[in-house]
């Protein structure tokens, strides 16, 4: 088995990468269904609200303020629209969170090496080895003595 985060083998029972760090073990059922629960309450609470909201709101627009109906109805309209836009927007990741099917550990394959005819030529054969760098150096500094 591999890491899905970098790649390196793992050994069998361990709970996160040796290299990496990432966590290996799934989440339990009961740390699933808590942020879908909290998506629910509050795709719940936020409809109820906004439909209070926009009702209530008219009504004190229209009786209060006095305000004509043409104003009151775009109050409703953009209030209707916040409303709708943030709904779709907590389904949208509730389908992504509940719609998710990945597990934290999976089978990573590593990549094989391209075909012989696609790699590039090896130049082990070829010239001289370099020498290293303290070669040259240690060679041509000798003593040098000061007569004073």
């Amino acid at each position: 088995m591999y890491c899905v985060n970098c790649g390196s083998p793992l050994t069998a029972g361990v709970s996160y990468c040796n290299r990496c760090g990432t966590g290996l073990r799934e989440k339990s059922e009961s740390n699933k269904t808590v942020p879908i629960t909290a998506f629910l309450t509050a795709i719940t609470v936020l409809g109820i609200c906004g439909l209070g909201i926009m009702l209530g709101g008219s009504l004190v627009l229209r009786r209060e303020a006095g305000l004509p109906v043409e104003l009151v109805g775009f109050f409703m309209f953009f209030t209707f629209i916040i409303v709708a836009l943030i709904e779709f927007l907590l389904v949208r990741n509730l389908s992504k969170l509940t719609g998710s099917t990945e597990t934290s550990i999976r089978q990573f394959t590593p990549v094989q090496p391209p075909p012989l005819e696609l790699r590039a030529p090896s130049t082990a054969g070829f010239g001289e080895p370099i020498g290293s760098v303290t070669d040259n150096t240690t060679r041509t500094l000798e003593y040098a003595r000061r007569d004073n």
